[in-house]
């Protein structure tokens, strides 16, 4: 029986020691570093990258070979805006969020358009069984022939389908289900995370499969696994809202093909999430009127503007010592800021009072105007 070695690797840079501290020795991050058990073997440790060796030489900008910018849309204007105009053939898109946010709903839905058209799409599914995946797809209105559902979680065997069928897009649901069965760590690590994830961007690259990767949060609210897998996608989108309300934001983070200003609103309904034209009416449909401590106000998220509600709590605070400040969708420290302010230039006396401020809908303001 192998003797089980216990180290700690860092989630934000993948820095490994066999002792534990605040501070990762790497990037210098506080709390960053993660306990892994696997046990000890005398087998080689497997390469890093998924990639093939190739005898590559430096080539001059000029003589390499231009890559075709026709983008494939996703059948969903507002995704489509989020990611630049569509998707890119060989690109590779991280998608996360809360559980419960539509993750594998919208991508779903972006696999029944395409398979509508015609072409082939592979969604791989760790977590769901085959059933499960056509009774939601069922639900959706999304049952295509052309769409090829794979329950598996070995990564080798899911490149392989991947490069024997050559489909026009293949989703992954989720990565940290991913596993390769050259390391003994347990799914979801972030040795396997790493791994995985290198291997499919690898495989994508040289086949020109465009992927789509769903990737879960963790508590702090960013995807867990190692930070090196955000660096190594080329697009990562988030979604945000309440869970309990029936609309999502879509934000991209990054984007080496488009801008990352863009955002994308959907409405949760029967058939799924719908894209929302007007977001600003949307935003604003249940706001009550001539209520004291509600304003709208005016941001730009990219090309589009947008109202949005504003609301302000001030009140006594009952503790006395230090009163309460808390912000929902705006900076603790912008909203701080805006404070001393008014003390100082307005003369009011906010030193014993709690205040509440609240962006309506979750959605974040990020631009000075709106202070």
């Amino acid at each position: 029986m192998a003797r089980l070695r216990k180290k700690y690797v860092c989630y934000n840079c993948g820095h490994e020691t066999m002792q534990w501290f605040g501070r990762c020795p790497g990037c210098q991050e506080w709390n960053a570093l993660v306990e892994e058990i696997q046990p000890q073997s005398s087998a080689p440790a497997p390469r890093a990258s998924g990639s093939k060796r190739t005898n590559s030489r430096p080539t001059p900008l000029s003589q390499l070979d231009i890559i075709s910018q026709n983008r494939q849309s996703t059948g969903i204007d507002e995704l489509d805006r989020v990611l630049g105009g569509g998707i890119v053939p060989g690109g590779v898109v991280l998608v996360g969020g809360e559980p419960g946010a539509g993750k594998s709903t919208l991508l779903l839905q972006v696999a029944g358009h395409l398979a509508a058209g015609g072409q082939q799409v592979l969604y791989v599914s760790g977590e769901e069984s085959g059933p499960q995946i056509r009774l939601r797809a069922q639900r959706l209105g999304i049952l295509q022939d052309s769409l090829l559902v794979l329950t598996e979680v070995d990564v080798e065997a899911v490149i392989a389908h991947a490069v024997q069928l050559q489909p026009a897009l293949c989703i992954i649901d989720s990565i940290q289900t991913m596993v390769y069965p050259g390391l003994d760590s347990a799914p979801g690590s972030i040795a396997q995370v790493r791994e995985t994830a290198s291997r499919l961007i690898a495989a994508a690259k040289e086949e020109n499969i465009s992927t789509f990767l769903v990737g879960h949060v963790n508590k702090g609210g960013s995807i867990a696994g190692p930070k090196v897998l955000e660096h190594a996608v080329d697009t990562v989108l988030y979604f945000e809202g309440e869970r309990r309300a029936n609309f999502r934001i879509l934000r991209a983070v990054k984007n080496r093909y488009g801008s990352t200003d863009e955002i994308g609103v959907f409405q949760m309904g029967s058939r799924g999430l719908e894209a929302v034209d007007n977001p600003s009416s949307f935003f604003l449909a249940e706001r009550p009127r001539q209520v004291p401590g509600s304003v709208v106000t005016a941001c730009m998220e990219g090309t589009r503007p947008l109202l949005v509600e504003v609301q302000a709590l001030v009140g006594p605070s009952p503790f006395g010592g230090t009163p309460r400040r808390q912000s929902t969708g705006v900076d603790s420290r912008r909203l701080a800021m805006i404070l001393a302010v008014l003390e100082k230039r307005c003369g009011l006396q906010l030193q014993t009072q709690d205040v509440y401020v609240n962006v309506a809908g979750g959605v974040r303001i990020d631009e000075p105007g709106a202070d």
